[in-house]
């Protein structure tokens, strides 16, 4: 039997691997460039929007009555029971005591619930968020002072609280900025926490109503 050889029917040219190893570094190099414009801008927008040191905010005084609230509100929704919560403003800002770091501080430190807007649909709050500098291995901080407007939204696990709307006095806050702080999740730690996230995926339902914010067990 005659042996098979496989001849090529058309031309290779030793540069045609030139270009695409060209083409493959320079779409990398871009990629870096990009990244480290995007850092640099980012960083000096934020620098202009933050102060160096961040506010004292109003000490909390949790309402009487609060603590066993929560813990029938918890114990009903662990057992798959039908339950209804609603807290006022002092209530929601005495919730903040209980929230765990989350490796920049707590967010008594942070945020004070100044209003609720039922029209809106929003969380109005005081803020003094510490933010990272592009030099982010030096864990030098500064903050960004002002209110921020919270919409709550239903996740596979509970609720959720998304940024959305920023307002500095004397200051416009970037869109892109605004975006990027909207990606994050306020909840979001907390709910894989062991106590806090069974209780939070039991919520069905987060309204915003004139006499406080009402959390039920019930779609």
């Amino acid at each position: 039997m005659a042996k098979i050889e496989k001849t090529p029917t058309g031309e290779f040219h030793s540069g045609y691997g030139c270009i695409i190893m060209t083409a493959v570094v320079a779409v990398v190099a871009f990629i870096v460039w990009w990244s480290w414009y995007s850092l640099v801008t980012m960083d000096k927008e934020i620098g202009l929007l933050t102060q160096p040191t961040p506010v004292t905010i109003p000490a909390i005084s949790p309402p009487p009555g609060l603590e066993q609230r929560l813990a029938d509100f918890a114990k009903a929704a662990n057992a798959g029971q039908t339950a209804a919560l609603t807290l006022t403003v002092a209530e929601l800002n005495a919730l903040l005591l209980l929230a765990p770091d989350g490796g920049n501080g707590t967010y008594k430190d942070m945020l004070r619930v100044k209003s609720l807007d039922a029209a809106k649909r929003l969380i109005v709050t005081d803020a003094s968020l510490p933010m990272n500098t592009a030099k982010f291995w030096q864990d030098t901080k500064r903050y960004l002072v002002g209110e921020i407007d919270f919409a709550l939204e239903m996740t596979a696990l509970g609720p959720d609280a998304k940024v959305s709307a920023v307002r500095i006095p004397g200051k416009t806050v970037p869109e892109g900025m605004l975006k990027g702080m909207q990606m994050y999740g306020y909840l979001g730690p907390y709910q894989a926490h062991p106590t806090i996230g069974p209780v939070l995926k039991a919520i069905k339902q987060v309204r915003i109503e004139t006499e406080g914010l009402r959390l039920s067990t019930e779609p």
